[in-house]
């Protein structure tokens, strides 16, 4: 039996517990000293199995590529980050001014550069704070502004994995003013509602479903006028309006409407961080900022550097991906089939926004279409490719995919075939 301490003196095996750390190479040796007792692994290539079976990182993640044809998708983590974001993130790892103001030498106020790049982004608000998340975003309005707060009952969703806006408003203390029906309310619903002890009126996109038929809703514009603050959850993040999506909300145009805050998500259609975005009127923004709540909800300085560097850098991948012409994903969807050959094909697809966007809206793309039965090895593969089936047949989407790894998919699927 190869002893322990030969084993981690192995250059190699060395090396990697400098890189992943010794106590999780040390446990890919005892499980390969395991594999020898039982005689799965002769004695003499006990070294070079465990330096096979090291992970290629200390973290359990794994780089995946995202072939849905969801630009957005929450189980692979939402939106991919620029170049820029991640070279942002790197630098603010280690020590950072991020509440130091460096010409001075005294404290600064916390991420003031992304909180000023959201300013630029959105020029209809006055103020803006972050935090670690949307739910996080409504959560600290709702203890903040505190008391009643009326919502249309059709806007009472779920967001997902069993989490319900009432019952997370509800935690808060915050007592709910329901009106309207879940189909149709009215302004009147609205303004009856209201009286002295209203904290704020919500308005909530519903993000990941329509409804259709005989409906009725109140814009912002029309809520302005009730006396009391009117907040807007407008969930998926986008900036300002974009011709692909027509439909969407955005936060300069809500903002503009009347809204005397919005929110949003940093991590979907702006396509960076994970993040809650709070942004408009200054005294609002400076309760919130001041309330005890902020200070368990704040975010750390890696998520600023990502935020800002998103804000001010190049085009993040989700815009790439939004804003990606038919005859450009036909293009590479054809040179992936030429390197693969075979019974790969070119088909017709549609991609979807995703994280509660755009619900109903389909992007016209195009997929790789390969067998059936290789979807399991290209999910286990490395790097894993997530795809999806339909109609008998694998397709990898491309539409979701950063062109500059589509070598990579070539590759994973020579791999699995």
């Amino acid at each position: 039996m190869p002893r322990t301490d030969a084993l981690l003196a192995d250059p190699r095996v060395a090396a990697a517990a400098d890189r992943l750390g010794r106590e999780l190479v040390k446990a890919v040796v005892t499980a390969v000293q395991q594999r020898v007792r039982a005689g799965e692994v002769p004695p003499v290539d006990a070294a070079d199995t465990v330096v096979a079976a090291l992970p290629t990182s200390a973290a359990s993640l794994h780089r995946v590529l995202n072939a849905t044809g969801v630009l957005v998708h929450t189980n692979l983590g939402r939106a991919p980050w620029s170049a820029a974001a991640v070279e942002a993130v790197v630098a603010a790892s280690g020590t950072t001014d991020v509440e130091l103001d460096l010409a001075t030498g005294r404290r600064g106020p916390r991420g003031e550069g992304a909180i000023q790049a959201l300013l630029a982004a959105v020029p209809a608000a006055e103020a803006a704070i972050v935090v670690n998340n949307c739910a996080a975003a409504l959560a600290l309005v709702a203890t903040c502004l505190g008391g009643e707060l009326v919502v249309a009952r059709g806007e009472l969703v779920e967001i997902g994995d069993g989490f319900r806006i009432p019952d997370l408003l509800e935690s808060t203390g915050a007592r709910l003013r329901e009106v309207g029906t879940t189909n149709r309310v009215a302004l009147a619903d609205y303004t009856a509602a209201v009286g002295p002890g209203t904290g704020a009126v919500l308005k909530i996109h519903p993000s990941n479903f329509v409804v259709r038929g005989f409906t009725r809703s109140v814009e912002v514009a029309e809520l302005a006028g009730v006396g009391v603050p009117v907040v807007a959850d407008v969930g998926s993040g986008l900036l300002r309006p974009h011709p692909a999506l027509p439909d969407e909300p955005d936060l300069q145009t809500t903002l503009a409407a009347g809204a005397d805050l919005v929110l949003c998500s940093g991590d979907k259609l702006l396509g960076g961080p994970q993040a809650g975005l709070v942004l408009g009127r200054a005294d609002l923004v400076q309760r919130l900022r001041r309330h005890p709540l902020y200070r368990a909800l704040r975010v750390d300085k890696t998520t600023l550097a990502a935020l800002e560097a998103t804000l001010r850098g190049p085009v993040p991948p989700v815009r790439r991906m939004l804003e990606a012409t038919v005859a450009e994903l036909r293009t590479r969807a054809e040179a992936v089939v030429a390197a693969l050959g075979g019974d790969a094909q070119v088909v017709d697809a549609g991609a979807r926004v995703g994280g509660g966007g755009a619900p109903e809206f389909e992007l016209p793309s195009v997929a790789v279409s390969v067998p059936a039965d290789l979807a399991e090895p290209l999910r286990r593969g490395t790097p894993p490719v997530v795809g999806y089936l339909a109609e008998g047949r694998t397709l990898l989407d491309l539409r979701s995919l950063d062109p500059a790894d589509d070598e990579a998919l070539v590759g994973a699927v020579r791999a699995c075939r």
